[in-house]
């Protein structure tokens, strides 16, 4: 999506932000293995103001760099050329007419990722690759080189803010791996996961963001939910859920208006470490 769509859809030069109509379903109290305690009174003074208990977001692309971004790095680490892939997905869909066939709902994101990764397989002598297979190829020893510093920071800021934090994903654990995961410093930062890869329910059924609600133990109209694809976007704001639909072309602009609209201060967001 680019900046210009974004000014058709929100009338602003920011990243498309919208707010679909309020719910009345009456949520309970989930499952979840930690909901973080608000740590002062002034916390849950600031989050009366803000309008939000809880940031939503997806993992791959939002909290992680795309495959496509890192190309060049994926090509060196298999040992092919550069310029191999010339498939940008939704940085520059010209490129990728799987991608567009995706985005229109022809095919699913799984499917899209299976593809590629026998594609790339092929090219390697493993035509049977999963996507597992692939991005655990590409993605080098380090998990956490895959992280966006913009996503750390927003994360970081909104739990330091008394705000509860969760992922919800289509395939965090199918595409990662559970060993990876495990290596994610940023997942101990949520206080609620929830992933297809074990629900089996995919976004957009109002089932999964239900899910993800329960878990965070608030309701649809007291969450911020960002997502990079529309229909997942689409399918939250019929429920009553604000959303900023990510660009990744824009990713820290896109954290930046997350950051506002939580009404989180540039000096909550802490400048703790980065990693390489």
């Amino acid at each position: 999506m680019s900046e210009s769509e974004d000014v058709a859809e929100t009338g602003e030069a920011s990243p498309a932000i919208a707010t679909g109509s309020r719910t009345t379903a009456a949520l309970g109290v989930g499952s979840r293995a930690a909901v973080r305690a608000v740590g002062s009174r002034a916390a849950v003074r600031a989050r009366a103001v803000r309008g939000f208990d809880a940031l939503l977001l997806d993992f791959g692309s939002v909290v992680t760099y795309t495959a496509f971004e890192r190309h060049r790095e994926s090509e060196r680490l298999l040992g092919l050329a550069q310029g191999t892939f010339a498939w940008l997905g939704p940085v520059d869909p010209t490129t990728d007419p799987l991608w567009r066939s995706m985005e229109r709902g022809e095919i699913s994101e799984r499917d899209y990722w299976a593809h590629r990764a026998s594609e790339v397989g092929s090219l390697l002598g493993q035509p049977a690759w999963t996507p597992l297979d692939f991005f655990q190829a590409v993605r080098g020893e380090d998990p956490n080189r895959s992280v966006r510093e913009s996503a750390r920071r927003t994360v970081r800021a909104a739990r330091a803010a008394g705000l509860r934090v969760g992922i919800l994903s289509n395939e965090l654990e199918l595409f990662w791996g559970r060993p990876f995961m495990a290596r994610l410093d940023i997942l101990r930062d949520v206080d609620a996961l929830v992933d297809a890869t074990h629900t089996g329910i995919l976004k957009p059924d109002p089932r999964a963001y239900w899910l993800a609600l329960e878990e965070l133990d608030t309701s649809a109209e007291r969450v911020l939910f960002v997502d990079d694809q529309m229909r997942n976007v689409e399918g939250a704001r019929r429920l009553g859920i604000t959303t900023v639909h990510f660009d990744v072309a824009a990713a820290d602009a896109c954290f930046a208006a997350v950051r506002g609209l939580l009404g989180l201060e540039p000096d909550a967001e802490g400048a703790s470490g980065r990693h390489p």
